[in-house]
């Protein structure tokens, strides 16, 4: 395929140039089109160890395996074994969350697509046994419910904690063996580890982090995240060709690169049906499927994920119309502008979809009216403090809590947000080369915000 070789000469030169310029240590990258593969990688692994990255080095794809969980929990739908309007509490018969009467009305649909409501940032280590994934879910019962079961959109990782645990009750087996014997085998994969045990035997990456913004990624101290998470995304590494073959299913209809059926066609098409609608934060998905996400972006509709653990940022995006994927794995540094040049040009030249810009303040914005928004939210991930100065200028500051404080580096600079449209306001100077919406939802009952949504919605704790 003529665009395929141009863009392989194309990244050849550039990818080198990209990682220097945005001080990520190594990236690969694979594109899919019409029954083709390229992949390319560089840069270094470690940059203690100086190792080079290859094509097959592996690294971590943090919460894309999300997706992967998801199919997992399809493929059990398929042999009848799971009704995902049932609630939990119809397979794990002890699950609860902080509301009780939330506890008995979550549905394993509200799982997969975010909907289920209760705080979901639960980042516990529960040791590295086959039962850490049991022993977390067994922790949540006190756990607080932000609203009502299918109200609104949270993300939520702990929610695929839970999938994955429903996951490892029907089969029998861990959440490892089910990635194991229902994915990598059938789908042929030789490069892809759920944990670090298996991961040492490839060129597997290490995560860098920043000490503070701009400054050079260092290794991190930690590989991965708990196993206790491994549902939702703290483990699983491959290299960037094996996450397509991943992908290539999914557009295939379910069906493994020798034609073994690995989900029905009906099941695959589920995955990438609209279930909830998000709020416009321009630099999330428009909404989400059943572990996917949706983008609808002009030129047409694309689903994917994407992924961040110690120092490892991961990208993928699907163009089903047109039999496209892109996978961008990374392993610190500045990734998401690496992200806009690379994936935003396979996908414009390859599926004639254009990635719409990211979201920057207006210099015309307008004074915002303070009072809705000035406060402190609160998660197990943050607290975050909305403050106004004597000039009524407002200001986001950001302080991290528990594993986050490792990812983040202690307590944000203290930013000012100006208006963006309506609720939404946005900082005037860009966090890790990027505006991020802060959308304020609902009411507290004295004309304040309820929620500072970003994606996961903080509960308001002051008034």
């Amino acid at each position: 395929m003529h665009e395929l070789n141009e863009l392989c000469s194309w990244l050849e030169s550039r990818l080198p140039e990209l990682l220097s310029e945005y001080k990520v240590p190594a990236a690969s990258i694979a594109v899919y089109a019409h029954g083709e593969v390229i992949d390319r990688a560089a840069g270094v692994l470690n940059k203690d160890t100086g190792v080079e990255a290859t094509a097959d080095s592996v690294f971590q794809i943090g919460s894309i395996t999300k997706v992967w969980t998801t199919t997992l929990a399809m493929q059990l739908v398929d042999e009848g074994a799971l009704d995902i309007d049932a609630p939990v509490r119809g397979y794990l018969p002890g699950f609860a969350v902080g509301d009780e009467t939330a506890s008995a009305k979550i549905t394993v649909r509200q799982l997969m697509c975010h909907t289920s409501g209760f705080e979901g940032d639960i980042f516990l280590d529960t040791g590295r046994g086959d039962d850490a994934v049991h022993k977390l879910v067994t922790l949540l019962a006190g756990v607080s419910q932000l609203f009502a079961p299918g109200e609104m959109f949270s993300y939520n990782n702990a929610a695929f904690c839970v999938l994955g645990r429903i996951v490892e009750v029907l089969r029998g087996k861990s959440y490892d063996d089910c990635l194991r014997d229902h994915l990598f085998t059938p789908l042929g994969l030789t490069h892809a580890a759920p944990s670090p045990y298996e991961a040492v035997r490839f060129r597997a990456a290490s995560g860098h982090l920043s000490p503070e913004q701009d400054a050079e990624p260092q290794p991190a101290q930690a590989w991965a995240l708990p196993r206790s998470n491994a549902p939702a995304g703290s483990m699983l590494a491959m290299r960037a060709r094996d996450l397509l073959t991943f992908a290539r299913m999914h557009l295939d209809g379910g069906r493994g690169p020798d034609g073994t059926a690995v989900l029905t066609p009906e099941s695959a098409l589920a995955m990438r049906h609209r279930e909830v609608d998000l709020l416009d934060l321009g630099l999330m998905c428009d909404a989400w499927g059943l572990g996917w996400s949706l983008f609808d972006w002009p030129g047409g509709a694309v689903v994917g994920h994407d992924g961040g653990t110690l120092g490892q940022s991961a990208f993928l995006r699907v163009v089903p119309d047109r039999d496209i994927a892109v996978a961008l794995l990374t392993n610190g540094g500045n990734p998401l502008p690496l992200y806009v040049e690379l994936v935003g040009r396979v996908l414009r030249e390859l599926a004639g979809v254009e990635m719409p810009a990211l979201p920057v303040p207006d210099a015309n914005a307008p004074r915002v009216e303070t009072a809705r928004f000035v406060g402190e939210y609160s998660s197990s991930v943050s607290d975050t403090v909305v403050s106004e100065d004597a000039d009524g200028r407002l200001w986001v500051q950001r302080n991290p809590k528990g594993v986050f404080v490792e990812l983040d580096g202690g307590p944000s600079e203290r930013i000012e947000l100006v208006a963006y449209d309506g609720d939404k306001l946005i900082p005037a100077e860009p966090q890790h080369g990027m505006h991020m919406v802060h959308a304020f939802v609902g009411d507290d009952g004295n004309g304040r915000a309820q929620f500072l949504h970003t994606g996961r919605a903080d509960r308001r704790v002051s008034r």
